[in-house]
């Protein structure tokens, strides 16, 4: 079953629940899918593929977290926990991302695999943990991560 279809059967499955807030941020993702689809138009794609709808929820994500901090500085928890609230609806379709241990032993196996031994050769090994891991990286930490273990 692919994200879009995933997506509707969530948004049906809300509805008959009647979960008003759940059904409000899973038709504000499939608002922004469709404005994705529309803007990849004059490139000649019709529907986004999976990998670009990872991309756009991620970055849906980023958004809402910055959004938090700035709601929580200014002292408004009601308009923060609403933003969590959505961070959480949107990373049900997120896989599961390398953290921690499991990252690390990735990271090692890309350096090793590409034969990086300096910062030069960041983009090498960033290449190769993308081209096994995909859509498994969050690339903001895969990319820290790797720079923090080619430096040390």
């Amino acid at each position: 079953m692919s994200l879009r279809e995933k997506l509707t059967a969530a948004v049906k499955e809300s509805m008959l629940a009647r979960n008003a807030e759940r059904t409000s941020a899973l038709r504000m993702i499939q608002a922004k899918l469709k404005d994705t689809d529309i803007a990849a138009r004059p490139k000649g794609v019709e529907q986004v593929p999976d990998d670009e709808i990872l991309a756009m929820l991620r970055s849906m994500i980023k958004s809402r977290r910055d959004s938090v901090a700035l709601y929580r500085q200014g002292g408004r928890e009601d308009l923060a926990g609403k933003e969590e609230h959505e961070i959480a609806v949107i990373s049900e379709f997120l896989p599961q991302t390398l953290e921690g241990e499991a990252l690390d032993a990735a990271i090692k196996e890309a350096v090793a695999a590409t034969g990086a031994t300096s910062a030069k050769d960041m983009g090498k090994v960033v290449g190769a943990l993308k081209a096994k891991h995909g859509a498994a990286l969050d690339m903001g930490m895969a990319s820290a991560a790797v720079k923090a273990a080619l430096a040390g």
